[in-house]
């Protein structure tokens, strides 16, 4: 398919941020006319400013180049507007989108650009849990299969001989739009997506190009229902990732999800009508393969005999026993299957799966081992940023748990939550926004005989101090917050790196 050519387009970024940025120097790059608008203002914005320039600046070109507007985004940037790409903060629903459509304007995204252009064949893992574990697992099983894994872009040297590469990015981080000049046909790259990208592929023009060759969907629980009316509409926008496949493509679905699971054994998507949402559904006309540690179902990798095997093209190939896999907890183990289902696909021998599954430490901020101090050990997992996240990490300790939970809630239910919390946690230390509310979803389903202990906290430093005076030796201290980090943190990265610094200074 011809790819436009964007010379004088006039095209619109709105959000700046990491996808912004990169954005940006993908259409400056094309001789486009670029306009940034973002809703905070320039003081707030230094840094990414600053980011955005040396990001130009290392392609030749200059901030100059590029139009700001800073401080909200006025009706007046669709005058002249030829294309209006969103970054992954920005809803579609905002006023200025919502007049866009209305104008006709084409929307689009960097993750929509990079899978239309992108000559090398795409990996997309979504979910709404394990997806940047399970991307970062294929992006290693592929590198351990002999694939290069290209350096930053600071000291990056040219490519030699015909070795491929593995890219990496998406929503973990990295968009690669910037790095399609790069990017050649014998390479692969591995996407995590987010509801907030994969959005925008049943709107954007050319859709059946936006699918992934190989797409997989983890699991489809409650997340991010501040932002989508319905669970229907946020499973439509994961749904997406699966839309536009080819027979020829392949699809991996987590078995034993209710969701995804059904899905699978359907071998189509069904979505009952919610808010914002009429009822959907389709075949999926990808090739079906699956994961599981419950019962498999068909193809894919699946748990035998306390095992993970993978079941492809007729063979069975032992993978690695589930005793000698590093990370804990049995949504790691589901994440590791995910991932070596994927990785097969793509070409991955299993002595590579297996090395990485026995080797692999973790991603910083999820289950992450911060100190044992006193026969404590303190363990970070602030990406746990829903409750059903956080029950999942609570499932992976048999050790008496002193578990701080709170920040921002996104209007998910807390009774399981709470009632696991009751079976396995010997203190709660609540904070933040969502303090109270944790409270009241404890008490509510709190069992007879009752012995947890609640703790208040103000904030994170208070609730580790609290944690700290209260923790036993052979306690778990373990941050899994259930909430977001916006009450009072940029993202939960940066709420991770404070509590590793607070513990470090206990």
């Amino acid at each position: 398919m011809a790819q436009p050519n964007f010379t004088n387009t006039q095209v619109v970024i709105l959000g700046l941020a990491r996808q912004g940025t990169a954005a940006a120097c993908f259409f400056v790059q094309q001789g486009a006319q670029v306009t940034i608008s973002d809703a905070a203002a320039a003081e707030r914005l230094s840094e990414t400013l600053a980011q955005l320039a040396g990001a130009l600046r290392r392609d030749g070109h200059s901030i100059d180049e590029v139009a700001l507007v800073l401080g909200g985004h006025p009706l007046s940037l669709l005058d002249g507007c030829d294309l209006l790409c969103l970054s992954g903060g920005v809803p579609p629903q905002i006023p200025l989108v919502q007049k866009a459509l209305d104008r006709s304007i084409p929307l689009t995204n960097d993750t929509i650009l990079t899978l239309e252009r992108s000559p090398a064949p795409a990996i997309g893992v979504t979910g709404s849990s394990g997806k940047t574990t399970t991307t970062t697992l294929v992006g290693l099983m592929l590198a351990a299969s002999g694939m290069a894994v290209p350096v930053n872009d600071e000291i990056e040297t040219s490519r030699s001989g015909p070795q491929p590469h593995v890219w990496v990015g998406g929503n973990i981080g990295q968009p690669l739009i910037d790095k399609l000049d790069r990017i050649e046909a014998q390479d692969w790259l591995v996407l995590e997506l987010s509801s907030f990208q994969l959005e925008l592929f049943d709107r954007a023009a050319g859709g059946r190009s936006l699918s992934p060759q190989v797409a997989a969907i983890l699991n489809v629980t409650p997340n991010h229902l501040d932002r989508h009316p319905s669970m229907s509409q946020y499973a439509a926008c994961k749904a997406n990732i699966l839309r536009w496949q080819r027979a020829g493509d392949a699809a991996v679905l987590g078995a034993d999800d209710a969701v995804t699971g059904g899905w699978l054994r359907r071998g189509a998507v069904d979505i009952a009508a919610g808010a914002g949402q009429p009822a959907a559904s389709f075949s999926i006309a990808a090739r079906l393969t699956g994961f599981g540690i419950d019962q498999p179902v068909g193809e894919g990798c699946w748990l035998r005999d306390e095992t993970l095997t993978l079941q492809l093209d007729g063979a069975e190939r032992r993978i690695v026993a589930a005793d000698a896999v590093k990370l804990r907890g049995r949504h790691n183990l589901l994440n590791i299957a995910a991932a070596c289902a994927i990785s097969a696909l793509a070409g991955a021998p299993v002595d590579a799966m297996a090395q990485v599954a026995r080797t692999f430490n973790g991603v910083p901020h999820r289950l992450e081992l911060v100190r044992e101090l006193n026969g404590v050990r303190w363990y970070n997992d602030s990406i746990a940023t829903a409750p059903e996240r956080a029950a999942a990490a609570l499932r992976s300790f048999s050790e008496p748990i002193v578990l701080l939970a709170g920040g921002r809630d996104k209007k998910l239910p807390w009774d399981e939550f709470a009632r696991l919390a009751h079976q396995r946690v010997r203190v709660v230390v609540t904070f933040g926004e969502a303090a109270e509310l944790i409270e009241r979803a404890l008490v509510s389903n709190a069992p007879p005989a009752a012995s947890l202990i609640v703790i208040h906290a103000d904030d994170l430093p208070a609730a580790v101090l609290a944690a700290a005076s209260t923790a036993q030796p052979g306690d778990v201290v373990l941050l899994s917050p259930g909430g977001t980090s916006y009450d009072s943190y940029r993202d939960f990265e940066a709420r991770g790196e404070h509590f590793r610094s607070l513990v470090a200074n206990l």
